[in-house]
C-alpha cells in the first residue's frame, strides 16, 4: 500500500488524469452516458493538482462535489435522448419535408419524383394529376412509397 501511497505524493495529477482516463474508457465501453461527468470531474482534479498540490481528502472531497453538481446540472440540462428526429439511418424518413420533382407523371395518384439525388415511388395526396417537372414536397413515408404533395 505504502508504494501506491508514494505514487500518490509524487504524481498526484497524473494519478488523476489516469483516474479519468479509466472512467471514460468505461464510459466509452458502456455508453451509458452516466460515468462521463465523473471522468470530466477527474480531469479537472487532475488540472487542479497539476497548478497546486492539494492534500489527497481535499482532492477527493473535490472530485465529489464536482461530480455530483455535474451530473445534476447535465440531468437537468442535456436532452436524454439526442434527438426526437428518430433514426439517423432512416433515408426515406429524413425526407420528410424536402422538395424534389415529378420524374413520372402522376397516373392514379401514383409516380415518381426525384428528390435528394434519388428517384422514389410516391403517392400523390389531394388526388391532382402532376406532370413530369412539376415540383413536389415529402409529406410522410407509407412503407417503401413518399407521400407527396404539390409544392
Amino acid at each position: 500500500m505504502t508504494v501506491f501511497a508514494d505514487l500518490y505524493i509524487a504524481h498526484p495529477a497524473w494519478i488523476w488524469a489516469a483516474v479519468a482516463a479509466a472512467l471514460l474508457a468505461v464510459e466509452v465501453a458502456a455508453g451509458s452516458g452516466w460515468l462521463l461527468w465523473p471522468a470530466a470531474s477527474a480531469g479537472v482534479v487532475a488540472i487542479i493538482e497539476g497548478f497546486r498540490e492539494t492534500p489527497l481528502a481535499a482532492a477527493v472531497l473535490i472530485f465529489a462535489v464536482l461530480t455530483i453538481v455535474s451530473t445534476l446540472t447535465a440531468r437537468r440540462y442535456v436532452p436524454r435522448r439526442p434527438s426526437d428526429a428518430g433514426d439517423i439511418n432512416d433515408n426515406i424518413a429524413r425526407l420528410i419535408g424536402h422538395e424534389g420533382r415529378v420524374v413520372a407523371a402522376f397516373q392514379a395518384g401514383a409516380g415518381r419524383v426525384f428528390i435528394d439525388g434519388k428517384e422514389w415511388a410516391a403517392e400523390l395526396e389531394g388526388g391532382e394529376a402532376l406532370e413530369s417537372g412539376a415540383r413536389v414536397t415529402v409529406s410522410g413515408v407509407a412503407g417503401a412509397r413518399l407521400k407527396v404533395r404539390a409544392a
